[in-house]
């Protein structure tokens, strides 16, 4: 993951950006990307997920939960496009 090194506009400058863009990333690895020697995702194999998931469906289960909770689970707010 390039958000490791300073060498990209990516670089993590708060740490909550970067535990942020680390989880994504172990979600995409783990629930997400089919592995060539399982020949499905880890959580498949490992009996977490029925199903290899998609970034849609994440992005579903965030709208579900807030739907459930009334509200935001976070308080990022994007920046205003100039």
């Amino acid at each position: 993951m390039r958000r490791f090194t300073r060498l990209t506009n990516g670089f993590s400058k708060k740490i909550e950006n970067h535990e942020h863009a680390v989880a994504l990333h172990y979600f995409h690895y783990n629930f997400v990307r089919k592995h060539m020697t399982l020949k499905t995702t880890p959580a498949v194999a490992a009996g977490l997920a029925s199903k290899p998931l998609t970034i849609m469906g994440l992005v579903k289960m965030i709208e579900e939960e807030e739907a459930r909770i009334g509200g935001r689970l976070t308080d990022y707010l994007a920046s205003a496009k100039s």
